[in-house]
């Protein structure tokens, strides 16, 4: 099997054809670590800054563009809210392919978020994935947290699933428009929601995240729900 793959999705099994066909996908992985005490660009952990998400494609981190999503326009650059007294928002953005299937995110503390110095106060700690930002008590179009009181160092338990994003994992939208024969993108953005008091006072804003997005690339040669062109193109 090739090291590295740039078309279309990894399949195995040893039953390529009929009625009992046995073949599954490769599971992808994507991963971004993201300290927001870390303000050096380019840097292992690379938080953001004010107005600045991340990107997980850049070893080490980079800064992202979040887009305003669309399926046909030229792709334009979404603003992130600057931080301000009461809001505070950092996160990263995952580029996929378009139609991926979301199976899982892991939203892992491994340092409690927390803010000091000034009048400064933390409320709550949000994390919401989506294929835009979002904003603190927002519905997320994949996956989102509670609003977290006690951020403790753990992987945190997702919400409730509504129907429609149950609907949505299963097959990510077009984001990212790119013309000139080149394909489409989905961008699944992680959103870190600090909700508080007087956080424009703080000298100091610190917490960590790791997040890992699971995901399979859709097959785009597998024709209707129903018919499977059976063939060797796979």
């Amino acid at each position: 099997m090739p090291r590295s793959t740039f078309d279309g999705p990894i399949l195995s099994g040893d039953n390529r054809f009929g009625a009992l066909r046995n073949v599954g996908y490769s599971q992808l992985v994507q991963n971004v670590d993201v300290n927001i005490a870390n303000a050096v660009v380019g840097t292992s952990t690379y938080g953001g800054a004010s107005g600045q998400f991340v990107a997980s494609n850049g070893i080490p981190n980079v800064n992202g563009t979040v887009f305003v999503p669309s399926a046909t326009a030229t792709p334009t650059a979404q603003t992130i809210p600057a931080d301000t007294a009461t809001n505070v928002y950092r996160g990263a953005v995952f580029y996929l392919p378009t139609g991926s299937d979301l199976d899982d995110v892991l939203l892992d503390i491994q340092t409690a978020f927390a803010v000091s110095g000034g009048s400064a106060s933390l409320t709550s700690v949000q994390f919401l994935v989506s294929n835009n930002y979002t904003a603190a008590a927002g519905t997320a179009a994949y996956f989102q947290t509670a609003a977290l009181t006690s951020n403790a160092v753990g992987r945190q338990a997702l919400s409730t699933f509504t129907g429609t994003q149950i609907s949505n994992q299963s097959a990510t939208s077009t984001d990212i428009y790119q013309g000139g024969n080149q394909p489409n993108l989905s961008q699944v953005v992680v959103t870190i929601a600090l909700v508080g008091t007087a956080l424009n006072t703080a000298t100091s804003i610190t917490g960590q995240l790791n997040a890992t997005l699971r995901y399979t690339q859709p097959d785009n040669n597998i024709g209707t729900l129903t018919t499977y062109p059976y063939g060797n193109f796979d």
